[in-house]
């Protein structure tokens, strides 16, 4: 449903303690250095809780913040792009109450991604210099939602879920909390990229994102229609591996059905490094632990292979390029190994000429998605946003945790089609 939300006040969150002078230039890691400068958002809502009063949750929110972002000092800098830095100057976050003019209840009964903006506290495109944003959101029968949009520049996913469930954990009044580790820029030294472009475009307008829901059920299901049958040996698909497959499958049937034969077509999937290191490096590391690997499906229509085994070999493709992920690639990339910067100059390069046309995969998967408890229960539901790129699936748990959420953004012109070709809704939920 269509919303309508009144901003009330703004103000800046600062860290309750100063940053050390000696911390105050915290380094981007190569990793960091490749990873597009755009904002990431996420939405928590909560239920009605008629302990507290609108005023005492926002002011425990805001001084559990104050607290977290002593922890996580850079988030409370300022971006410095240029010289590959953050500037840890304790500038603070940028905190937006609103109130939102529904019930809950009446919100999440028809939660239209392209709505979900609407609380969070910028636009999207317009990524200034900050790391981090906040919205604390009221509805008018009690319940809440809590919006960020928080800097990919210097995140990945595990790094906002940590801050997310730190700060909900301080919250809580408990100490016992994790501390992240910010070294990342001495086990990935960053590396002159002036020559390197990044190949993500930010689009202002003309992004339509649509949520499409898979019950655990289809997605059981669909990873029995990628399993090859009559080999032993062969492993079924992960969840991400089938959904993904599918999605992509759907996704040249009907956005792609007339190919370009000039042109190359491809899958993008983000990988977490810190599993396939040897040995792995800790999940409190923080910053881009991650990195995307492509695949290039056979799309050349064969007459002597069935359907069936060409999704085979689509999932068998997606899982040797994700499996390529390996110890030793990790190792390349910690000993400035060249040929890795000359491989994602040239892809970029090939994107921006239009050359090669992919779709980029994400997953939320697994993460600790509903476990940010401020004090008052764990989110009723979770979720992201209309994003300004075009062509990325994002996949997040359903409440449930079995079912999977795909979050689809394509230009408008493309989800007309994709949206109601019928393979597709046929293996949706109700």
């Amino acid at each position: 449903m269509k919303i309508e939300i009144e901003i009330i006040s703004k103000l800046i969150i600062k860290p309750s303690s100063s940053t050390p002078h000696e911390l105050h230039n915290y380094k981007l890691s190569y990793l960091d250095q490749i990873t597009p400068n755009i904002l990431m958002p996420l939405v928590f809502f909560y239920p009605v809780n008629n302990n507290f009063t609108n005023t005492h949750t926002s002011n425990q929110l805001k001084t559990s913040l104050s607290h977290t972002l002593t922890k996580f000092y850079p988030l409370g800098g300022r971006l410095d792009v240029a010289n590959s830095h953050v500037n840890c100057n304790d500038e603070g976050v940028p905190y937006v109450e609103a109130i939102a003019k529904c019930s809950l209840s009446e919100f999440l009964l028809d939660p239209l991604p392209n709505e979900l903006n609407k609380f969070i506290p910028c636009d999207l495109h317009d990524v200034k210099d900050f790391c981090l944003l906040v919205q604390a959101n009221f509805f008018q029968c009690g319940g809440m939602a809590i919006g960020i949009a928080i800097s990919h520049k210097i995140t990945d996913a595990l790094s906002t879920f940590m801050f997310i469930n730190t700060w909900g954990a301080i919250a809580r009044g408990s100490i016992d909390v994790p501390c992240p580790r910010f070294d990342s820029s001495i086990l990935f030294p960053p590396r002159d990229i002036t020559k390197f472009k990044s190949s993500v475009m930010i689009e202002k307008d003309n992004i339509v994102t649509k949520r499409f829901v898979f019950s655990a059920s289809k997605v059981s299901a669909l990873r029995d229609k990628y399993t090859e049958k009559g080999s032993e040996s062969t492993k079924p698909p992960s969840r991400i591996e089938a959904l993904s497959a599918f999605l992509w499958t759907r996704l040249m049937a009907s956005v792609h059905a007339e190919r370009d034969e000039t042109k190359i077509y491809g899958m993008v999937h983000t990988v977490n490094l810190r599993t396939r290191s040897n040995p792995p490096l800790p999940e409190s590391l923080f910053g881009n632990v991650m990195q995307v690997v492509i695949t290039v499906p056979a799309t050349n229509n064969n007459n002597n292979r069935t359907n069936e085994e060409q999704d085979f070999e689509l999932v068998k493709k997606v899982r040797e390029s994700i499996n390529n992920v390996n110890s030793e690639f990790v190792s390349g990339l910690r000993k400035n190994d060249k040929k890795h910067l000359s491989f994602i100059k040239e892809k970029a390069n090939e994107q921006r000429k239009g050359e090669l046309v992919v779709f980029n995969f994400t997953s939320l998967c697994r993460l600790p998605l509903y476990k940010a408890d401020f004090g008052w229960g764990k989110p009723i539901w979770v979720g992201s946003a209309r994003l300004v790129l075009k062509d990325v699936i994002g996949f997040l748990d359903t409440k449930s945790g079995n079912g999977i959420e795909a979050w689809v953004n394509l230009k408008e012109e493309d989800m007309a089609i994709f949206e109601v070709d019928k393979e597709l809704l046929s293996w949706c939920s109700d």
